[in-house]
């Protein structure tokens, strides 16, 4: 057995005594190619978000502030309808060409379509054209991405050693939090920068602009990780095994996807609910919610958003590593509970309106995310046997973000709107944390166990002998 071989690669029932040995090179190199990637397309998203009360009055009728953020939102959350279907078309593509080519496709539509937004006229100039445009090309965005996270975070969790899945599957949302940061800071120096007038008439339009010459770059510096001696000697050793691998997925439907691991989609939509509802309340809605609602300076309110993501990023490392080291169960456990208490003390001190007050608010929220964000990428991969692992996940976890995470913005800016209580983020975000905490309950723990479908993965031959040894009963 080659001591590089890339689990993913075998869909037969291993060896008894039978370990993969993992290059540890290589791991670093695809950890750090699907985080690219991650945080090119969450810079896209994360622009759109940050920016949103403008967009709302480029691209809708003047009026209701609260309509117009409301209508900006709705194109933000019909991005996440089509998610599904990138999913369901990106899923098996990535079997038949290659997860690192999907990948790469995915990034190029994210980036045209974000770079399409700053060329659209506004309202004012072709009416109703506008929003239309910004509809399509959020669409574009929204397919693209359908087709990332199963496929990144399965890339990641199947060439993990099974001690470390934890630490280096957390690496992803690291590079999503640093593509949020690249948005966040991009739009806040813009707003400091350039009065109202020149942010709506042209400032806007820069953020996604730059997204085109980004996207490019980053295409190239993945293509230059793929392009190493190591990636192109492993795709030839997996060659054989690969084929055996695609052969049988090809028999295997979406039915068997979906309905023949039920538990497991249940379980997976469920710790996807909370995981995104919270993500996106925090990193998407809020700084919206901070000047449309608390009539808080725009500012100020990116930039208490960017140093808690600052923070986030800081910590988020060391969370995937005490995942590995207590459980997955335990960290996502500790999320969902202290959503549940602090939900409404930390919007409480939110609304208070000082730097300090919504500093100490956000940054609690923050903190408690990041038992999200640092545990999911390790744990969603391992509720799904090898042979459906990247479809299942992919359907279940898109379902979950188009139906419950990527229309928080829209359903939260409603809630208020029609009952005029500003604690609505503080109730959804508890709502959603009781049912994670259902869907915690009832998963079982994967840290430092090797994935369903696959054989024991380890760092060193030594590592490999003892636990042949352990296995054998020598």
């Amino acid at each position: 057995m080659n001591a590089a071989e890339p689990r993913s690669a075998s869909t037969q029932r291993p060896a008894p005594g039978e370990v993969t040995v993992v290059d540890p090179a290589m791991v670093k190199r695809a950890v750090s190619a699907a985080a690219l990637g991650n945080a090119m397309e969450w810079f896209d998203f994360g622009v759109y978000s940050y920016i949103a009360v403008t967009l709302g009055h480029v691209f809708f009728p003047s009026g209701n502030p609260t309509a117009q953020l409301l209508s900006t939102f709705g194109a933000f959350a019909a991005a996440f309808l089509v998610r599904p279907i990138g999913g369901m078309v990106f899923g098996p593509l990535g079997d038949r060409i290659g997860r690192q080519k999907v990948l790469a496709i995915t990034m190029i539509m994210m980036a045209v379509g974000t770079f399409a937004i700053g060329l659209i006229p506004s309202y004012a100039t072709i009416g109703v054209g506008a929003p239309i445009l910004l509809l399509v090309a959020r669409l574009v965005q929204g397919f693209s991405t359908g087709g990332e996270y199963g496929g990144a975070s399965t890339f990641i969790a199947e060439y993990a050693p099974d001690k470390k899945r934890g630490f280096l599957g957390s690496w992803l949302e690291f590079g999503t939090l640093a593509g949020y940061v690249g948005g966040a800071g991009l739009v806040t120096l813009m707003t400091a920068l350039l009065s109202t007038e020149d942010l709506n008439s042209w400032g806007w339009r820069i953020p996604f602009l730059i997204a085109g010459p980004m996207g490019i770059i980053g295409l190239y510096l993945r293509m230059r990780l793929e392009e190493t001696p190591a990636f192109a000697q492993l795709e030839k050793e997996a060659h054989a095994k690969e084929k055996e691998r695609r052969a049988a997925e090809k028999r295997i439907g979406i039915r068997e996807m979906v309905f023949g691991q039920w538990r497991a989609m249940l379980l997976c939509v469920g710790l996807v609910l909370v995981f995104n509802v919270t993500d996106y309340m925090l990193l998407s809605y809020m700084p919206s919610y901070l000047t449309s609602e608390l009539k808080y300076d725009e500012t100020h309110g990116l930039l208490v958003v960017l140093g808690v993501m600052v923070v986030m990023m800081v910590v988020q490392p060391f969370a995937g590593k005490l995942s590995d080291r207590f459980g997955r169960r335990p960290v996502i456990a500790a999320g969902c509970l202290g959503f549940l208490v602090l939900s409404i003390p930390a919007l409480l001190l939110i609304r208070q309106g000082s730097l300090v007050a919504i500093a100490l608010g956000m940054a609690a929220l923050g903190l408690l995310l990041v038992c999200f964000t640092s545990s999911m990428p390790s744990a969603l991969p391992a509720l799904f046997p090898t042979k459906v692992r990247y479809g299942s996940l992919s359907i279940g976890f898109n379902i979950s973000v188009s139906l419950f995470g990527g229309t928080t913005p829209l359903v939260v800016t409603a809630l208020i709107g029609a009952t005029g209580n500003k604690m609505m983020p503080a109730y959804y975000m508890m709502a959603a944390a009781v049912i994670g905490g259902i869907a915690v309950l009832l998963m079982s723990e994967s840290a430092g166990k090797p994935l369903p479908g696959s054989p024991p993965a380890v760092e060193t031959e030594q590592e490999a002998r003892e636990l042949a040894g352990a296995t054998t009963g020598h």
